[in-house]
């Protein structure tokens, strides 16, 4: 069988789509009182705050790596404020974070009833978010920015500035090798095909302040995405550029695993990713093990992770170490790999709003 023409997808307008949750639903205010929560759970956030504020005041990284779900129940406001008191210093998410995040911003509306749509051949298929994504994507690799970076700043500043096709064509012509000019050629091939103007494009975002991506752009943290091809609804749509997204994710790899290299003493907060977190930070830390045997530096050390999910430990206590394979807490794979990372794990599981937002109540609490 001859593999399937995307190009041919048809989509339809997002307002359109029956989206199952609103910012103002979902967006929780710092201020409100957290839930209540079981002591053992509270004394684990208690510390993680512990650490977090030991590992700021020695300089060193606090890490939040989380899945959409930290975002579709309304977190944002929270990790914004987290961001902006300096306790977290650089985030982590997969390509569904940040279509809700996009979707957020621009309709004020996200998620979908994926049975439903894919009954129906639906699922994904919306034209302004996997127009406008590539697009944020297509011209932020000709600034050499990566995926968090490029969609964050087109949130902010409400859309992007093509080149006129002449220059884009001049620069590929004159620096072939040049790596941005692969990003130059994509986003030529998408101007002409797509009739994609050149000059500003106007996307106004009226529900930012519900984006987490938009707010770290607006605090300078840096936020990555780690997506996967085929993984997210943006592959829904004629627009799907592997390259594009590939390009940008491999960027943003590179940063984390700088951010990776300053965790000495810092924390990881896995909030909620069973899956991105764990095997990119795996690869981040050989990456970065890897430079630093060469040049006759020491493993990262003192470092503290703290696993949180709503799915059972297994009945383990993973602070003694990994279980063996005859018990099935073994096969948690957000678990174990992170036991196997060389620092302090902690597993707790607990809701992933109240997590962080108890962890901010502690933060901001005055010390002693």
């Amino acid at each position: 069988m001859p593999p399937l023409d995307l190009r041919q997808l048809r989509v339809r307008p997002l307002e359109e789509r029956r989206s199952l949750t609103r910012v103002e639903d979902i967006l929780v205010p710092p201020e409100r009182t957290p839930p209540p929560v079981p002591e053992s759970t509270a004394a684990a956030i208690r510390t993680a705050a512990t650490h977090v504020r030991e590992a700021r005041a020695r300089g060193a990284q606090v890490i939040l790596m989380y899945g959409a779900h930290l975002l579709r129940n309304g977190a944002a406001s929270i990790l914004s404020q987290l961001m902006e008191q300096g306790w977290i210093t650089h985030l982590a998410t997969n390509g569904a974070g940040t279509i809700h995040d996009w979707e957020y911003a621009w309709l004020g509306r996200s998620t979908e009833g994926v049975e439903e749509n894919v009954a129906t051949g639906t699922f994904g298929a919306w034209d302004e978010t996997g127009r406008n994504i590539h697009l944020a994507l297509l011209a932020g690799a000709l600034q050499g920015l990566g995926y968090g970076r490029a969609l964050g700043r087109f949130i902010a500043e409400d859309g992007c500035v093509l080149p006129e096709a002449q220059e884009l064509a001049a620069m590929i012509a004159q620096f072939p090798g040049d790596p941005l000019a692969a990003g130059a050629a994509e986003l030529l091939s998408a101007m002409e095909r797509f009739q994609l103007a050149e000059g500003r494009h106007e996307i106004v975002h009226r529900w930012k302040q519900a984006s987490i991506l938009a707010e770290a752009w607006r605090l300078g943290v840096p936020v990555t995405v780690h997506p996967g091809i085929g993984y997210d609804i943006i592959s829904c749509h004629p627009m799907f550029n592997g390259a594009a997204i590939g390009r940008a994710a491999a960027e943003d790899f590179r940063w984390f695993a700088g951010a990776v290299e300053g965790l000495d003493g810092g924390v990881v907060l896995s909030v909620g990713s069973a899956i991105m977190a764990p095997q990119v930070f795996e690869k981040s830390l050989s990456c970065v093990h890897n430079l630093r045997f060469q040049s006759g530096r020491p493993a990262v050390a003192g470092h503290r992770i703290h696993v949180v999910d709503l799915q059972d430990g297994g009945g383990w206590d993973w602070t003694t170490g990994e279980p063996p394979k005859t018990n099935p807490a073994y096969y948690l794979r957000f678990c174990k790999s992170f036991s196997r990372m060389g620092g302090e794990m902690r597993y707790l599981q607990c809701d992933n709003l109240a997590f962080v937002h108890h962890l901010h109540r502690e933060l901001v609490r005055p010390a002693g």
